[in-house]
C-alpha cells in the first residue's frame, strides 16, 4: 500500500490563509459593522453666521478626524440664513450653526429642522434660567452666549469718556455719536440684544431706551462684525455686541474690554440638523465632535473665545475667562422668551429699521437738542418748561406699534424678511408707510416743543 505523506508546511500555508480569509468574510457578513469614520458621507455642508476665524478651527479638526469627509461652509448673516433654508426646495445644507435661539425657533416652526441628538458629556439642562437644548429635540446648545458692550480703552481715555456698565449708561449725552451697533434685521445676535431689552423693560420703555441710545449712535453697521471692527479700530468707542466679539479681540491683544450689564440674556448658541439633509451621518458626527471635550475646549482658542456649554472644561480655561456657571455671573442673567421673540421676529426687525436705521441723523439731532434743553433746566424743578420737554421725550421715545398689536400673532405674523430688491407683502408695505408718517409727525412735534422751551446750546452750558 502506498504511503501518503502530508504536504510540507510551506506548501500548506497558501491553503490555510485562503481558508481563513473565506471564513472571515463569511463571519463578517453575519454581523453588521459599527458606523465609523469610513462610513460617513464624503461631504458635509454647514450654513453658519459665525466668522471664518471661528469655524475654520472646527472644520480642520473634524476633517483630520474624518479624512474621508470634506466640510464645506456657507457663511451668511442669520436673517439671510433663515431665508436661504426656507426657500430651498431641495436641501442645500446639512447643518445650521448660529448663536440666536429665536432663529432656530423660526426654522422649527416652519418645519425645516430635523431631530438632533446630543451624545456624551455631563451637560446641564439650563443656564441662567434658559434651557440649553430645545425641549422638542430640534436643536442643541454647544456654547453659552452673553451680550453686552465692548469698548476701546484708548478711545474712551482720549476723550474723557467713562466705561459703560449698564445699558442705560448709553442713553447719556456724553456718549453722543460714540456708540455703534448693527440692525437686528442684519444680525441675529443684535436681534437678541434688542429683544432682550424689550422683554426686560417692557415694550414701551424698551423702545424708549433703544431710541435714546440710537440718538447717540455714530453708525448702524451692515453686519454685527462691523461693530467689532469699528470698536477695535477706534472708529467709535462703544459697541453693542455678543461677548465673544469683545473677548476674542482682547485675547488677541486689542485695547478692548467687555461688560456684561445687569439683565444680559445668557442663552445657548446652537447647532441643528436641517430636515432632509443629504449627509445626515456626517452632520451628526460633526455635532458629536462639537459636544465632545476636545470640541468644547476649542472654544477657548483666542480667536474664538466663546463660553463652552460643558462645565467640566472650565478647568482648562485661560486666566480670567468668564464662566457662565459662576454664581456672580448667573446673577446678571435674565430669562429669554424665545417663543415670544419668534412670534414677533420680523415685526421687531422691520420696526427697528423704520424707527432707527433709516433715520439715524434725525435721531442724532433731536436727542441732542432735547439733552441740551434738559441740561439747561437742571436745577430748576419748578420751571414750567419741563412739561414741554417731558412731552418731547415721550414723543421721541415712541414707536407707532402698540404692545397689544405686537403681542397679537394675527398682526405680527404678517411681517416677513425683507429680501434686497424684492417687495414685501402689501399689508407690510402699507404698515411701514404708515409708521414713517407717524414717526415724522412725532419728531416734528417734539422739535416744536423743544424750540418752545426756548433753551439753546448757550443757556444749556451756563
Amino acid at each position: 500500500m502506498p504511503v501518503i505523506r502530508a504536504a510540507p508546511l510551506r506548501q500548506r500555508k497558501p491553503l490555510i490563509w485562503r481558508t481563513i480569509t473565506i471564513l472571515t468574510v463569511v463571519l463578517l457578513s453575519l454581523f453588521p459593522r459599527q458606523t465609523g469614520a469610513a462610513e460617513l458621507e464624503s461631504q458635509l455642508r454647514i450654513l453658519t453666521s459665525f466668522p471664518q476665524a471661528f469655524f475654520s478651527r472646527f472644520k480642520a479638526a473634524f476633517e483630520k478626524r474624518h479624512p474621508g469627509t470634506t466640510v464645506l461652509v456657507l457663511n451668511r448673516k442669520t436673517s439671510s440664513a433663515i431665508a436661504y433654508i426656507q426657500e430651498r426646495r431641495s436641501t442645500q445644507v446639512d447643518l445650521f450653526w448660529a448663536s440666536a435661539p429665536d432663529a432656530f425657533e423660526v426654522l422649527k416652526e416652519t418645519g425645516h429642522l430635523a431631530a438632533t441628538r446630543r451624545t456624551g458629556g455631563s451637560f446641564p439642562t439650563n443656564v441662567g434660567g434658559n434651557a440649553l437644548d430645545d425641549p422638542e429635540g430640534y436643536y442643541v446648545g454647544f456654547a453659552v452666549s452673553g451680550y453686552g458692550m465692548m469698548w476701546n480703552s484708548h478711545y474712551l481715555e482720549s476723550r474723557g469718556l467713562p466705561v459703560p456698565r449698564q445699558w442705560d449708561d448709553l442713553r447719556g449725552p456724553i456718549f453722543h455719536r460714540h456708540v455703534g451697533m448693527s440692525a437686528p434685521s442684519r444680525s441675529g445676535t443684535m436681534h437678541v440684544i434688542v429683544e432682550s431689552m424689550l422683554q426686560r423693560k417692557g415694550w414701551h420703555e424698551g423702545w424708549a431706551m433703544l431710541l435714546e441710545i440710537a440718538g447717540n449712535l455714530a453708525t448702524v453697521t451692515a453686519r454685527s462684525y462691523g461693530v467689532r471692527e469699528g470698536v477695535t479700530a477706534g472708529r467709535f468707542g462703544v459697541g453693542l455686541a455678543i461677548d465673544f466679539f469683545g473677548l476674542s479681540a482682547k485675547a488677541q491683544g486689542a485695547p478692548v474690554g467687555f461688560t456684561y450689564p445687569q439683565g444680559t440674556p445668557l442663552i445657548p448658541a446652537n447647532i441643528a440638523l436641517v430636515k432632509n439633509a443629504l449627509h445626515p451621518k456626517a452632520a451628526q458626527a460633526f455635532v458629536n465632535f462639537v459636544m465632545s471635550p476636545a470640541g468644547q475646549r476649542l472654544l477657548f482658542a483666542p480667536e474664538i473665545s466663546r463660553l463652552p456649554a460643558l462645565p467640566q472644561v472650565y478647568a482648562a480655561a485661560p486666566p480670567d475667562h468668564p464662566n457662565p456657571y459662576d454664581a456672580g455671573f448667573l446673577s446678571k442673567g435674565m430669562p429669554f422668551d424665545t417663543d415670544l421673540s419668534r412670534r414677533r421676529y420680523h415685526l421687531v426687525n422691520a420696526l427697528f429699521d423704520k424707527s432707527i436705521t433709516f433715520r439715524l441723523r434725525e435721531l442724532n439731532q433731536a436727542w441732542r437738542a432735547l439733552h441740551e434743553a434738559e441740561s439747561g433746566l437742571r436745577g430748576r424743578p419748578g420751571d414750567r418748561r419741563w412739561a414741554n420737554l417731558k412731552r418731547a421725550r415721550d414723543l421721541l421715545g415712541q414707536v407707532p406699534v402698540r404692545h397689544e398689536e405686537a403681542a397679537d400673532p394675527a398682526f405680527s405674523s404678517r411681517f416677513v424678511y425683507r429680501k434686497p430688491g424684492l417687495p414685501v407683502p402689501r399689508f407690510q408695505a402699507e404698515a411701514e408707510a404708515g409708521w414713517e408718517k407717524s414717526l415724522r409727525r412725532m419728531a416734528k412735534q417734539a422739535m416744536e416743543l423743544i424750540d418752545a422751551a426756548g433753551i439753546g446750546a448757550t443757556e444749556a452750558t451756563e
